[in-house]
């Protein structure tokens, strides 16, 4: 169905740039990635980049997929988000029976999008009802697949529960011809993901597409990147991401000061104030790049070695990433509010980056919460030592 994909998925990215560029007005205006875009995202192998490689998937390393990530997003965030949202989706194959997986992922288009935990589902014989309506399911406009995490509760209306006692959550799988989709997705940032909505009614789910998903005795691949969750694999996705739309708003910023005289001022180009503040704006961009690219290669280089994930890689990986999100967005800021006049004009395409990027903020992978989940970890004292840079 697809080219294979291999190590090149960065280069392939990058090379399909200027495409999602041109066509990032139309996504915005019609609220889905447009059909030229979708398509070439398919034909290189790009939304296979963490599929399992028995099912044709490239399993790249997280640094490849990051890295991929933010190509795609210094053309246009929302094409980057349906990217990185429908890619970690595919990590589910490495919990589901072959046979399943193999109908989800390889048949035309074979794409998977899902939305938040919400609701339940009720055990029967061969697997499953469902009757709920969840959210946020970035993607789905170009799926096929559609996904939903639920708690399961017995036919007597028992929860099940897992054998620390928290309750089983599984991810259940469908076809979206099964389910009603809601278009809800009026908002004022990633427009273009048409994150909407979507229902089932009383539908049945067959036991082999529901999978117990991060759960590692369910686990079929031995990979490294199966040790991850796919929760820290999205945090780091979207932090790379937030890179390359800060990337290419500092970069549109700093094309602009050097050809722009603003009335009544010298050049920008010969003003100390907007050169100290590129060259500190370019530290903090920097700074914050090698931060989180450091903090995944300590990670991938000790599940490589063999090693489990641990609760210090899980706090590493998740205080990257949101503070990933936070700076990308300073540096933003900072470059929305150097151009001056010039960004509020849609032609200029300021006024959409910053639009985008206080969205991606405002995701559940940017909440300041993270900070507090992190602290009680490293003052609870039962962490390794920090990684430090190889």
């Amino acid at each position: 169905m697809n080219r294979q994909p291999g190590i090149d998925l960065v280069e392939r990215a990058r090379a399909l740039a200027p495409l999602i560029a041109r066509e990032a007005d139309e996504t915005e205006r019609t609220r889905r990635l447009t059909s030229a875009v979708t398509q070439t995202l398919i034909e290189n192998g790009l939304y296979r980049a963490l599929l399992p490689k028995r099912f044709g998937g490239a399993e790249v390393p997280l640094e490849t997929f990051m890295q991929m990530q933010e190509e795609v997003a210094k053309a246009d965030a929302s094409t980057a988000w349906c990217l990185g949202q429908c890619s970690v989706c595919a990590m589910t194959a490495a919990y589901l029976d072959p046979a399943a997986a193999n109908e989800i992922f390889n048949v035309a288009p074979g794409i998977l999008a899902w939305g938040a935990i919400n609701h339940e589902v009720q055990a029967v014989p061969g697997g499953y009802k469902a009757s709920a309506r969840w959210d946020f399911a970035s993607g789905s406009r170009q799926a096929s697949w559609l996904g939903a995490h639920v708690r399961v509760v017995e036919a007597d209306g028992t929860p099940r529960r897992k054998s620390d006692g928290s309750p089983e959550i599984r991810t259940i799988l469908f076809p979206v011809a099964s389910a009603t989709m809601h278009d809800v997705w009026d908002v004022i940032g990633l427009r273009g993901t048409g994150t909407d909505s979507y229902s089932v009614d009383n539908l049945f789910i067959p036991e082999k597409f529901a999978a117990l998903r991060d759960d590692p005795a369910a686990l079929r691949e031995n990979g490294p990147l199966y040790k991850l969750s796919t929760n820290m694999v999205f945090g780091m996705g979207f932090a790379a991401t937030s890179l390359g739309v800060a990337r290419a708003t500092l970069d549109a910023a700093i094309d602009l000061a050097r050809g722009k005289t603003p009335q009544a001022s010298k050049a920008m180009r010969d003003n100390n104030a907007v050169q100290g503040l590129i060259g500190r704006t370019e530290a903090q961009l920097r700074a914050t790049r090698a931060y989180l690219y450091a903090t995944a290669a300590d990670v991938w280089h000790d599940l490589s070695r063999g090693a489990i994930i641990t609760e210090a890689n899980r706090v590493a990986l998740r205080i990257a990433s949101t503070w990933t999100i936070h700076q990308s967005a300073a540096v933003v800021d900072t470059a929305y509010h150097m151009t001056g006049a010039t960004a509020v004009f849609n032609a200029n395409k300021f006024e959409r980056r910053f639009r985008d990027m206080h969205a991606i903020a405002q995701q559940i992978q940017g909440r300041d919460a993270h900070y507090e989940d992190a602290g009680r970890a490293i003052l609870a004292g039962n962490l390794d030592a920090p990684p430090t840079t190889r």
